[in-house]
């Protein structure tokens, strides 16, 4: 068992003077560090396209490319670089878990992963230029793992497969993509039947409406459903589903048996998050242990978050943070069940063998 912990980073304003930001905070970071060192081992799959890479992004939200600008003023990286970090298009991403419940008022959700990937970080982004205001933890800095607007829309995004990749985003910028520029559950549909897919993930979208829309992607199709529950695999487009699915549908069945009577957020949250549950999962080699558990409120305007298992969560008032007042805390500290580095606090996270 180890302590970690989440960076609470706070930030209103334009998109590029973010970037800039953030760029001022990553550069020199271990992090970065720790990046460099994983991409001497996996080795990006394709060239980084500027021009296509820009037309895909400013599509459906130009912002986040002044936010890229901003933060390759600050690291004076290639642009190219910037993109291969933090661009979220035609990358590739591995095998990972996670679970979702939808109930009155909440979504919750478990983030299964690698500790090597996981950067540590919970923002708040106010902007003053375009796009919506939007809580939630980051993923590559640009996209968002899960997260809730200002509209009270929120997203969380489950893995399905990897096979046959296409030429599109990845789930966390896909993420970032709809929160930024979405106010509905029905608006959020819509665009990610509109965005390029670079893998299969479904998206579990939520808003004050109390209405649940999962979203099954793929390159190859977009199909979508109502429910309130989502593992790691298809409903609908079962034809991309992997082969074995046992783990899946035994969480799936375990938070259906648990809906079956009313199941209050934090009940939910504690069937998430406690490890004796059968949820909660401690396959961080594999790719696939639970690193936070999130839940969001829309109607109430709150959020709350916790690191690792068996925890109380720790709760933001997003409404208030809308209104101006600040989040007085500097970090989400937490414990997991791991000797695994994380990227973001460790060095030597990277792929090498030792």
């Amino acid at each position: 068992m180890r302590e970690i912990y989440s960076e609470i980073i706070q930030f209103r304003g334009t998109h590029y003077d973010f970037g800039v930001m953030q760029g001022e905070i990553a550069k020199d970071s271990v992090t970065v560090i720790n990046r460099e060192n994983q991409w001497l081992v996996r080795k990006p799959r394709f060239q980084v396209q500027l021009d296509e890479i820009r037309e895909a992004i400013t599509r459906f939200a130009p912002g986040i490319w002044e936010e890229l600008l901003g933060l390759q003023a600050a690291l004076d990286w290639p642009m190219e670089r910037v993109l291969q970090e933090f661009g979220g298009y035609r990358l590739d991403y591995v095998r990972s878990g996670c679970s979702i419940v939808t109930g009155s008022n909440y979504l919750i959700r478990n983030y299964d992963y690698h500790p090597k990937t996981y950067e540590g970080r919970y923002v708040f982004f106010q902007p003053t230029d375009q796009g919506y205001a939007i809580l939630g933890p980051s993923q590559r800095v640009t996209g968002r793992m899960d997260g809730m607007n200002e509209k009270g829309l929120a997203i969380g995004y489950n893995f399905m497969h990897r096979k046959n990749p296409g030429d599109g985003f990845i789930c966390c910028m896909i993420g970032r993509l709809v929160l930024e520029a979405c106010a509905s559950v029905h608006e959020a549909a819509d665009l990610l039947k509109e965005i390029p897919h670079r893998h299969s993930f479904s998206y579990v979208v939520f808003d004050k409406s109390g209405e649940t829309f999962i979203v099954e992607t793929s390159p190859r199709g977009v199909e979508v459903r109502r429910s309130q529950a989502c593992t790691n695999h298809f409903e609908n487009m079962t034809h991309e589903n992997r082969n074995h699915l046992g783990d899946s549908i035994r969480r799936l069945e375990i938070i259906r048996k648990r809906q079956a009577n009313t199941l209050s957020a934090s009940d939910a949250f504690k069937l998430l998050n406690d490890t004796d549950k059968g949820i909660f999962s401690k396959l961080y080699s594999s790719w696939a242990g639970t690193i936070h558990t999130s839940a969001y409120f829309p109607n109430e305007m709150k959020a709350w978050i916790s690191l690792g298992g068996n925890q109380e969560p720790l709760e933001f008032d997003f409404a208030e943070w809308l209104g101006g007042k600040d989040v007085q805390k500097k970090r989400i500290m937490g414990n997991v069940d791991t000797d695994i580095p994380f990227v973001h606090m460790d060095e030597g996270a990277d792929w090498f063998q030792r």
